[in-house]
């Protein structure tokens, strides 16, 4: 496999990863070029237990929490969670989104990579083979996270 080929089948959700992270664009870039030094530097010690998918997923998720523990505190904006009314739809879209991606920032390490890989539609075994923990464990995990951003969504529902 060349670079190339690598970087432009998983960069897209890598960095939708680090995004999820570390919510802040630059910062998920350079973690995502970062990933893929690191991925492409140790080629040779992939050892083909998982798919590499898999495999680059991991180093990413550890270069995400590498960077979080050297923070110790990552900034986010703080967004009410009643927005007012919209007359464009593309502002509350876009709002919701971001509105979502703090709700999302603020839930534990684990949460957030498991419903930052759901997201990315990455199936319930390969997220349970990503951070070790069982396809029946996933499952009620991604059901507890969808009911914790539903209620900071919608906190009087």
């Amino acid at each position: 496999m060349n670079f190339n080929l690598l970087y432009k089948n998983y960069s897209p959700k890598i960095y939708r990863v680090c995004l999820g992270y570390i919510n802040d664009v630059d910062k998920a870039k350079d973690l995502m070029q970062e990933t893929f030094i690191a991925a492409w530097e140790n080629i040779d010690s992939f050892r083909k237990e998982s798919k590499i998918e898999t495999w680059i997923y991991r180093i990413a998720i550890n270069k995400c929490l590498r960077q979080l523990q050297l923070e110790k505190r990552y900034q986010r904006t703080n967004f009410p969670f009643h927005l007012a009314n919209e007359t464009n739809a593309e502002d509350y879209t876009e709002k919701n989104l971001v509105l979502l991606r703090n709700c999302i920032a603020d839930l534990p390490e684990i949460d957030r990579l498991i419903i930052g890989l759901y997201l990315e539609e990455i199936s319930q075994e390969k997220i349970g083979k990503i951070i070790g923990i069982s396809h029946a464990n996933v499952r009620v995990k991604v059901h507890r996270i969808k009911e914790k951003l539903a209620k900071k969504m919608n906190p009087h529902e």
